[in-house]
């Protein structure tokens, strides 16, 4: 079935943007790259796949995408470092790190905690709060703010272990970072009053979460301690932990098992580099990562089945199936068409010339910032016959959802699962339907879309 498509079209996007004068030029592939973006990355990937602008260079093919996102040490995260903590005395997230030591160690370490086999119980802990606050919402749910954004906060709570705060707390704290990072760059061409508010907001989200991390893993590593004096001293442990537990007001369940408490519990040699500062940053790099992404694809995924009428029964039919494989990957092949964004971005750290040997061969200075467009890279012809249709049966290795290669998502294991449950439980409900389009108000993210059902 042909959905929304690439096809041909009248509109000549290449003439305009060779006729523009050079500071309307990125303005316009902003444009259309917002407003029609399929229909635009066709004629790049046909007439000129890598396009130079003066604010960034886009690369539209799928093996030059993915040749690029390969090198992380020459197509580099540097753009991230600015917004993820990384100064002369502090090391940030290792998303900020290209291909050096703790990028290598943090993620794996970090894998290890996000243990594959905990996927079901992920799923059944999504099944049952997203059903929950289904069944509770009388019929009708303003579906962003009241579910796409409070499912991945309980998950955050939950699994994750980021608990004792409010869940309205950890959206806001995931919002203003993510904002900053992924649409408060050079060639989101923001204004400076615009750029600076951002900035303001992103700053008071991060010195509130780093304070109450800090309280987070006081507390929990406090708990631990007391498990470990269990386990070594029988006389006692009770009313040591009892006393610990008064103190600091910490809940008396000891055997809670959350991510934060795996980091905790954890015993690593000094030269492992893992100090409870580094335990901290991470548990707040969970959070991050967590909540307004999923929150996105949640959302654009169900508009892009309710705008589709015959994929949306196709999809309620899959949902009923006991394996739910077939509906899962009707999700991700939506979210081909309405990812979170067509891009990911890099800055080059030397001169480098992509797609070396061919007609598209292009010299790329050093410290340009360069768009991997990797939506277009999923619709690419190298990647996918027929990339105009939806065909739930496509290698999923030629997505780009997760992001690829040393940076793509940590946390994909668990999004594969919760993203595609949150949407089978809003598109399972009888005549699920909305009288509006999502409303972005303006800004990257999905902030109201309201539904009803029966």
């Amino acid at each position: 079935m042909t959905t929304q498509t690439a096809q041909e079209t009248a509109f000549d996007y290449l003439a305009a943007f060779d006729a523009a004068a050079s500071k309307d030029q990125y303005r316009l592939v902003q444009q259309w790259m917002k407003k029609e973006p399929l229909a635009f990355f066709k004629q790049l990937r046909e007439e000129r796949p890598i396009l130079v602008t003066p604010e960034c260079t886009l690369v539209t093919r799928f093996d030059d995408v993915r040749d690029l996102l390969q090198m992380p040490s020459i197509f580099t995260v540097d753009l991230y470092k600015p917004k993820m903590g990384v100064t002369d005395t502090d090391e940030g997230y290792l998303m900020a790190h290209d291909d050096d030591a703790l990028h290598y160690r943090e993620k794996s370490l970090m894998q290890g905690m996000l243990n594959r086999d905990d996927i079901p119980r992920v799923r059944n802990l999504i099944e049952k709060e997203a059903k929950q606050i289904l069944d509770n919402s009388h019929n009708k749910i303003e579906i962003v703010n009241h579910y796409c954004r409070t499912v991945p906060a309980i998950l955050v709570q939950e699994y994750f272990g980021l608990d004792g705060i409010e869940k309205e707390r950890l959206i806001e704290w995931s919002y203003w970072n993510q904002y900053d990072a992924f649409h408060n760059q050079p060639f989101d061409l923001n204004t400076q009053e615009k750029f600076d508010y951002i900035v303001a907001q992103h700053d008071k989200a991060s010195e509130e979460l780093v304070s109450y991390i800090a309280k987070l893993i006081g507390k929990k590593f406090i708990v631990v301690k007391a498990e470990q004096t269990k386990n070594r001293i029988l006389m006692g442990w009770y009313l040591l932990k009892k006393l610990f537990c008064k103190l600091f007001s910490i809940e008396q369940t000891v055997s809670k098992d959350d991510i934060v408490y795996r980091m905790l519990r954890s015993s690593f040699a000094e030269q492992v580099d893992f100090s409870l500062v580094r335990v901290g940053v991470n548990a707040g790099g969970l959070l991050i990562g967590a909540i307004e992404t999923t929150s996105q694809a949640v959302s654009q995924s169900i508009a892009f089945f309710l705008d589709r009428p015959e994929l949306l029964l196709r999809a309620q039919q899959a949902a009923h199936e006991n394996d739910s494989s077939h509906f899962d990957n009707m999700v991700w092949e939506s979210l081909r068409f309405v990812p979170i964004s067509p891009y990911m971005f890099r800055q080059t750290s030397e001169r480098y010339t992509l797609a070396k040997n061919t007609d598209r061969e292009t010299t790329i200075p050093a410290n340009t910032n360069v768009l991997a467009i990797t939506q277009s890279a999923m619709f690419d012809d190298y990647a996918y016959d027929k990339p105009d249709e939806f065909n739930p049966n496509r290698n999923p290795y030629h997505h780009f959802n997760f992001g690829f290669a040393s940076h793509d998502c940590l946390g994909k294991y668990i999004g594969m699962v919760m993203i595609p449950e949150m949407v089978k439980q809003v598109l399972i409900r009888k005549d699920i339907s909305s009288t509006e389009k999502i409303n972005y108000k303006g800004g990257p993210f999905p902030e109201s879309y309201p539904l009803t059902w029966q």
